[in-house]
């Protein structure tokens, strides 16, 4: 198979949450980006890189106990391109590809993260990226192809992830999402709605 490596994004400042920290809200329990680290290591991909910034020491603690690899990203506040950046950045050399998990994503299984390692090993032909949709829109996680990509991230600023370099590609392969790959916790409220579903 391919070497993957896989990048858990839970540097962020989350404001539309409110003042605590939005990483480390509990559902079933657990901290959101203990959910998310957990279907990581149950996934194939290896290693597993957490990318720190905002409340770094108290995600590096909610994350106790679990392999993972950390890098701070001294740069958060200036959005989500320079955690991507500092993830890839982190990931062996000899990675083809990175699958990218958000924390704040709570419901991603590792299912979710494997079928699209498996995707990309059995493309005739290596995408750019792999994109669950659901409803005819883009979800996450996804897998980036480094080999192709590499640059494109390199340059990326501001605010945003791989969205704005996948945007008008013709070598991305959508796969079928679900509802998890949509769900992402952003306020109170959807913390709330997610711990009925």
């Amino acid at each position: 198979m391919s070497e993957i490596g896989t990048i858990l994004l839970a540097a962020g400042l989350g404001t539309r949450f409110g003042p605590e920290p939005k990483m480390l809200a509990l559902l079933d329990g657990k901290p959101l980006v203990r959910h998310a680290a957990e279907a990581a290591l149950a996934a194939r991909p290896r290693p597993v890189v957490v990318v720190l910034g905002a409340h770094a020491e108290a995600v590096r603690a909610a994350l106790a106990g679990l392999d993972l690899g950390f890098v701070e990203n001294p740069d958060f506040r200036a959005g989500l391109s320079t955690s991507l950046r500092a993830g890839v950045a982190a990931l062996p050399q000899s990675c083809e590809a990175a699958v990218v998990v958000l924390g704040d994503m709570p419901r991603i299984a590792e299912d979710h993260i494997d079928r699209l390692a498996a995707a990309f090993a059995n493309a005739s032909k290596a995408p750019a990226a792999i994109v669950p949709v659901q409803d005819g829109r883009r979800g996450n996680p996804v897998l980036l192809n480094l080999r192709v990509l590499a640059d494109a991230i390199a340059g990326l600023t501001g605010d945003r992830g791989a969205g704005p370099l996948l945007r008008d590609r013709t070598d991305i392969l959508e796969i079928p999402g679900d509802p998890a790959t949509a769900l992402d916790i952003d306020t109170p409220d959807a913390l709330r709605d997610a711990d009925r579903t």
